[in-house]
């Protein structure tokens, strides 16, 4: 029944724009002069509207937008018109359109786009509106739009508005309806875009430097992930969507660039949930003769002043936890924190041990983890979804982090950390590992992982290890999941809603 009638409602559309060319009204137009955006028009009354006497109409307008409501009074008729912007209302009447131009009204759906010329008023009930002294079809919609539908309470008289598209699937899939019909989405990837913004002005003042590095790579490198492959044709060779930017990052540090970051996608051939998304937004900063320890810094200070221009305030509300971005933020030594939990020194456990204890726990996909990946497994089960606060974890076993330098005193250890908020990384960070002799040795560890069955592990970049004989200074240098840091500072509860077009199971 329910495809019978949406396949009567195309129908009809497809009727209604043969109706339009019968009659020599274009359907599609090429372009339409607007004067002002509904907000626009909305403000220019309310600014002139004191010096205006009984009756007198406000500035003449032209404004264009998407029909969102009709309601027919015979003679005359009321709409309200969405643009990017907001809305407004639209007051339409046969003696002053017209009989034609009134009559072809009939043939407007919503959905439909539209331009309006007229003078401002105020109608009784107290709404500014746009008196409609002509208008023209700039698009016909030829599918109906999930608009929302309004009910008024008859014992209190209160609106309420019930959303015509509420399938979360459908809303991914048909991202265009979904920010047509939902103003909260629209405001929600404005604010994404602040966010954005604020990163790259924050970085901007601090003199680093926005570079564009390779998508498309001879190599994969600088995370441990599977990477998607494929094949160039001309070159006759098979080529790696990145994983991350650091390793070309670090080139150019080498290169004399010595601080430089960038905004773009990587890319990581794994599972769907609701904080993976197989394509996914990276900032990826580096300053040569910084440390970790300065990156924190610079981390705090960065997160600090991102939530606070784009929500108002440092302190946010995710998923019913108050979140706060005030420095200094919690520290906490990975090793410690692990061993809390297991109940033991991670030098008394074997690598057998600690695969039992993660089996035991039913952690999937072991196979072929090494003791790294295992103590990773372990702690993302065992500590990670009690960080709430932002948490700086810090000092990492030398196994999880190939390219971190060592920690000074401890060399089992690296000068690494990753900040956790709301039970998820947000960042991941390093004293970067400048030692090319060491970085071959490491990169030689992953190759071995590689051979036991690992297919997440790091593969040899000799491109790299030459630059770095070269000489790199010592740098800090930070990666941040814009996706992830947005959802928090909007609250919202999957990836997918902060990404425009997310990738999605097929149906």
């Amino acid at each position: 029944m329910e495809e019978a009638t949406t396949s009567q409602l195309l129908r009809t559309r497809r009727e209604k724009l043969e109706a339009l060319e019968r009659k020599d009204i274009v359907p599609f137009s090429y372009g339409f002069d607007r004067t002002h955006t509904s907000a626009e028009a909305l403000a220019l009354f309310e600014q002139e509207e004191e010096s205006l006497s009984d009756g007198q109409p406000g500035s003449r307008v032209r404004i264009a937008g998407r029909m969102v409501s009709f309601r027919g009074h015979g003679k005359s008729s009321f709409a309200h018109v969405q643009d990017g912007e907001g809305r407004i209302q639209i007051y339409l009447r046969l003696n002053v359109l017209g009989p034609e131009p009134y009559e072809h009204l009939d043939l407007v759906d919503l959905g439909d786009w539209i331009g309006v010329e007229g003078t401002l008023f105020r109608t009784r009930t107290g709404e500014v509106t746009v008196q409609a002294e002509t208008w023209e079809m700039l698009a016909k919609s030829l599918r109906p739009l999930p608009l929302a539908k309004e009910e008024v309470d008859p014992e209190t008289g209160e609106t309420r508005v019930h959303s015509g598209f509420q399938d979360r699937q459908s809303r991914y899939r048909q991202r265009y309806a979904d920010l047509a019909v939902h103003d909260e989405i629209r405001d929600l990837f404005r604010v994404r875009a602040r966010i954005v913004a604020e990163l790259r002005a924050f970085l901007d003042e601090r003199g680093y430097l926005e570079v564009e590095t390779p998508v498309l790579q001879p190599i994969y490198g600088g995370a441990a992930a599977r990477p998607f492959v494929t094949r160039h044709n001309a070159l006759g060779t098979d080529l790696y969507l990145r994983i991350a930017d650091e390793l070309y990052l670090k080139r150019l540090i080498v290169g004399g660039l010595e601080r430089v970051y960038e905004i773009g996608k990587d890319f990581r051939n794994e599972g769907i949930d609701r904080f993976h998304n197989p394509e996914f937004t990276m900032l990826e900063f580096y300053e040569a003769f910084a440390d970790y320890e300065d990156m924190m810094e610079v981390v705090e200070a960065l997160l600090e002043r991102v939530a606070t221009e784009a929500t108002g305030s440092a302190t946010v509300t995710f998923q019913g936890d108050e979140i706060a971005f005030k420095p200094p933020f919690r520290r906490l030594p990975f090793v410690e924190a692990l061993e809390g939990e297991l109940g033991a020194a991670l030098d008394d456990l074997t690598d057998a041990d600690l695969r039992n204890r993660a089996e035991s726990l039913g952690i999937p996909d072991l196979k072929g983890a090494g003791r790294g990946k295992l103590l990773d497994k372990l702690f993302d089960a065992l500590v990670q979804g009690d960080l709430v606060q932002p948490t700086f974890v810090v000092d990492y076993p030398r196994e999880l982090s190939p390219l971190a330098k060592p920690k000074r005193g401890q060399p089992k250890l690296t000068e690494r950390f990753e900040l956790f908020v709301a039970g998820q990384e947000v960042a991941n960070a390093f004293s970067e590992l400048n030692d090319p002799l060491d970085q071959r040795a490491r990169f030689e560890d992953q190759v071995r992982l590689a051979g036991a069955g690992d297919d997440e592990s790091h593969p040899i970049d000799e491109d790299y290890l030459q630059a770095m004989e070269y000489g790199m200074p010592p740098t800090g240098g930070v990666g941040i999941g814009v996706d992830r840091l947005v959802m928090i500072l909007t609250d919202q509860p999957t990836i997918r809603e902060v990404i425009l077009f997310p990738i999605l199971r097929p149906e």
